[in-house]
């Protein structure tokens, strides 16, 4: 009796009347039903005339009608094709054995090694650990990079954002990042990539060593938006699982902006009218829902600690601007950003880090007195350089006009030579802060 009893239970919950509703058209991107009646998240399978399935997702409901977004193309799919309700959200396998695979954006794997074994499943949608329940943040997360270990010091369960135009170095860093930084494990989430870009990233950027600790998750700019959008969330989900069991998670994704447009075209598609530089309300009311899943969460009692995850969220800012609109609702949610400039990287400075426009909100929490001094104090002869870089290098500046700009000039090459750090190159936080103390110490 007790081996059937999982047959009982799954009696009990199947469904005896089967929601269904008829395709009527396809406006765009979208598919417009009759039915089924189901909350907006949920997935229906489209039975197309050939016997081939579909599975879309539920994105809006008008007059009677619901909208759907395929998950795959729109080819095939023609009026009177039946729309079947799964009743359940869209969800992906986790565990273990993702570390070294890579796979798309509803969980299937892309790297032909065969099915993933012994995965549970989880819904790629999630709320947030509640506010009071996250433990503090108060464990240094070493990078391996000079940079960001000395003026930008970041912790576990950190937010931090990598604001960046093309051609600026950020799948480098993120690479370096991933192979380096001593985290668990690794969840990185391509969204919107070239195809051509995530092999040359996940061979040779993030290679061997990175991957055999990581999880890789693509939907390239060729797939549909839902997809696209919905491997944020499933990268999201899976660095949730590591988290909550003890785990400390390094996600990375690649890019926030992607991630936007996705949710354009899919806001666009169920009727939103487009309010800021075409982008509709949803584009960016998902933003905090989906950052502020990432960070500290309650303490493990199996693990003994809290897991953790760190985010790093790349924007491609639009033209190098400052201001965009996703940049500026992204800066406002993260703990801290850092923007690689155009300028230093055409001076062959990589990482390219800026330090007058980038900042790390817990480096006060996180370093000591004389670390944190330190870092100001090194970020403060930058800022004095650049604010006088015209001057000095057409020769207007005369050597003695004012000591603190003196000191700043004499800084600058070594402040130059202590950001640039070889690919592969690793760093220890102590060794970085010594080499920081000597350059400041020498301009004093």
């Amino acid at each position: 009796m007790i081996a059937l009893d999982r047959f009982f239970a799954r009696a009990e919950q199947a469904e005896l009347v089967q929601s269904s509703g008829v395709v009527l058209r396809v406006v765009g991107l979208a598919v417009v039903a009759s039915g089924p009646a189901v909350p907006v998240g949920d997935t229906c399978v489209i039975q197309l005339s050939k016997g081939e399935r579909r599975i879309a997702l539920v994105t809006g409901f008008r007059e009677g009608e619901i909208i759907l977004q395929p998950i795959g193309h729109l080819d095939g799919i023609r009026p009177g094709d039946q729309v079947i309700a799964r009743h359940r959200a869209l969800d992906i396998p986790v565990g273990p054995g993702l570390i070294g695979r890579v796979i798309d954006g509803v969980g299937n794997p892309l790297d032909g090694k065969g099915p993933i074994i012994g995965a549970a499943r989880r819904p790629i949608a999630g709320d947030p650990p509640p506010a009071l329940a996250r433990t503090p943040i108060t464990r240094v997360l070493e990078t391996g990079l000079k940079a960001i270990d000395t003026l930008f010091t970041i912790g576990h369960g950190q937010r931090m954002g990598i604001f960046a135009g093309s051609g600026v170095g950020k799948s480098t860093l993120l690479g370096e990042m991933a192979k380096h930084a001593r985290a668990d494990v690794n969840v990185i989430a391509l969204v919107g990539e070239r195809g051509r870009e995530v092999g040359e990233f996940v061979e040779k950027v993030l290679g061997a060593e990175g991957l055999a600790r990581s999880v890789v998750v693509v939907a390239t700019s060729d797939r549909p938006s839902v997809e696209r959008l919905s491997a944020a969330y499933a990268a999201t989900a899976i660095a949730e699982s590591f988290r909550d069991a003890g785990l400390d998670v390094l996600l990375m994704m690649d890019s926030i902006t992607r991630l936007c447009q996705a949710q354009r075209e899919i806001g666009l598609a169920a009727g939103e009218p487009p309010v800021t530089r075409g982008y509709p309300p949803s584009a960016f009311a998902i933003l905090p829902r989906l950052l502020e899943r990432a960070g500290t969460g309650p303490q493990v009692p199996a693990a003994g600690k809290a897991g953790t995850i760190t985010a790093l969220y790349t924007v491609l800012i639009d033209g190098d601007d400052e201001n965009d609109p996703v940049g500026d609702t992204v800066r406002a949610i993260l703990d801290g950003h850092l923007f690689l400039s155009r300028r230093m990287a055409g001076q062959a400075v990589y990482p390219a880090i800026d330090p007058t426009h980038s900042v790390s909100r817990l480096l006060i929490d996180l370093a000591k007195t004389e670390e944190y001094r330190l870092a100001l104090h090194a970020r403060e002869l930058w800022s004095e350089y650049e604010r006088v870089r015209d001057l000095v290098e057409v020769g207007a500046y005369r050597a003695g006009a004012d000591p603190r700009l003196d000191r700043a000039i004499t800084a600058y090459p070594k402040l130059i030579d202590f950001m640039r750090q070889d690919i592969g190159v690793v760093v220890r936080r102590e060794d970085s802060l010594a080499a920081l103390m000597g350059i400041v110490a020498g301009a004093s």
